[in-house]
């Protein structure tokens, strides 16, 4: 399977670390018991501590489309092929505007392919890397021959599962489970892969579902399609609720794990490309193998973008000359669910 093209489009409205602070600050004094200050600076500590400083989400006169569509264009320049060439088009990743149909149907409808099998994929913020895997085992079939996979991780919309309701602290104690809503960004991609039969890709995943609970967005009536924990829905029915420092402590020695069973030689591989959770977590697992060198982070300027997070740093890396065709690659996921992921390829 050969990447054709992978592009990135992100929306222009800036928010730096004290941004978010003042949001915090703003939507929370209202309801807030004990003291706010204290919270705040604990807060401030965290995303300084985690290596965030700046993320963008959209402005009011900005859509989740637009950003697909700017992506899409660049992508199928890139590429060189025709609408009428791309025979599977996959949407991918959390930020979605329709439970039914599938939201792949509106983008083909969007950017006018009127012949591409439309399907979703939603794995959290393995989301992208999960359909990596599929579309390459599909490719092996025959039945197609290029794919566009496209997400919209726009999350941060009024009203919506993060926001203004989890920057709405009843206490202190909430951190705990509210502090991931404060990292992140905003961003759609755009990837067309092709078969190429030359280009091998090696995939190795693994699941835990027993730290499930960790990180959630439940829908109501959720209670009776799962064992319910105490963890789940804390912020509330259809709100963004995730234990960010218990995701990290589990996914420090499954991280090491899983890149441990690539057999692509380490000393091949020009850059690795970690879901952007937090810069200072994910070189403290790529210390212990002696690593820190090849990742190509962007959360500091970007934020954590979900689903959207490795294409957006595979795509600005490419734009900054850091890799080029030839090279060997590398990604690194860790996700909601919980899961874990190594992949290396060829670009």
């Amino acid at each position: 399977m050969k990447i054709e093209a992978i592009k990135a489009a992100l929306p222009t409205k800036k928010l730096t670390n004290d941004d978010i602070l003042a949001l915090i600050e703003e939507y929370s004094q209202p309801i807030f018991a004990g003291d706010l200050k204290a919270a705040l600076s604990k807060i401030n500590f965290f995303l300084r501590y985690s290596g965030s400083d700046i993320r963008y989400w959209l402005d009011k006169d900005e859509k989740p489309i637009d950003l697909v569509t700017r992506a899409f264009q660049e992508a199928i320049i890139e590429a060189n092929c025709a609408k009428d060439d791309i025979d599977l088009l996959i949407y991918t990743g959390i930020g979605r505007g329709f439970i039914e149909p599938a939201a792949a149907y509106h983008v083909a409808a969007s950017l006018g392919l009127q012949h591409a099998e439309c399907f979703d994929i939603l794995d959290a913020c393995m989301s992208w890397t999960r359909v990596l895997n599929i579309v390459n085992s599909l490719f092996q079939t025959g039945r197609y021959k290029r794919a566009l996979i496209v997400n919209a991780e726009c999350n941060m919309r009024f009203g919506g599962a993060v926001f203004p309701s989890v920057f709405q602290l009843p206490n202190i104690e909430a951190i705990e489970w509210s502090f991931p809503a404060y990292t992140l960004g905003e961003a759609a991609t755009a990837t067309i892969v092709s078969y190429d039969p030359d280009r091998e890709w090696e995939f190795h995943f693994k699941s835990r579902p027993d730290l499930a609970d960790l990180c959630n967005v439940p829908l109501d009536g959720y209670e009776g399609y799962c064992t319910p924990s105490g963890r789940i829905g804390l912020n509330g029915i259809n709100k963004f609720t995730s234990f960010g420092v218990e995701l990290h402590a589990n996914a420090y020695q499954e991280f090491i794990n899983i890149f441990k069973c690539l057999k692509a030689p380490i000393e091949e591989i020009r850059a690795i490309f970690p879901h952007a959770s937090s810069k200072r977590e994910w070189d403290k697992v790529a210390e212990a193998l002696d690593l820190k060198h090849l990742l190509w982070h962007i959360y500091p300027i970007y934020g954590n973008l979900v689903s959207a997070s490795v294409p957006t740093g595979i795509a600005s890396a490419i734009e900054a000359g850091q890799i080029k065709r030839g090279d060997r690659i590398a990604g690194w996921v860790g996700s909601a669910g919980m899961s874990f992921c190594a992949y290396s390829f060829i670009y």
